[in-house]
């Protein structure tokens, strides 16, 4: 189903997301989701205050975006795709 789509693009994406992402990406891309309230502030908090390694951040984020829907997952791609072409280039977003 195409709205799913790029929700199980995430889910297949995201072992290699969390090995790679780095910590300012996290915040960079908890900012632009709070932002356009994708995120609210309690979960972007939650996301860093409840995990303490990056990986485990990563994990957090990926994984609460992707419960959000097509759209919050599509809006996270967008970000993370201007944020850090390379990465997303790596880990199979381009």
């Amino acid at each position: 189903c195409a709205a799913g789509r790029t929700q199980k693009m995430l889910l297949k994406i995201r072992t290699k997301f969390v090995e790679n992402v780095t910590g300012v990406l996290i915040k960079q891309l908890l900012d632009d989701l709070r932002e356009t309230r994708v995120l609210n502030s309690e979960e972007a908090d939650a996301v860093l205050e409840e995990n303490s390694s990056r990986a485990d951040r990563a994990r957090c984020l990926m994984d609460m975006v992707r419960k959000k829907g097509k759209k919050s997952s599509e809006r996270m791609v967008s970000w993370l795709k201007e944020h850090d072409p390379n990465l997303s280039q790596s880990i199979g977003l381009v």
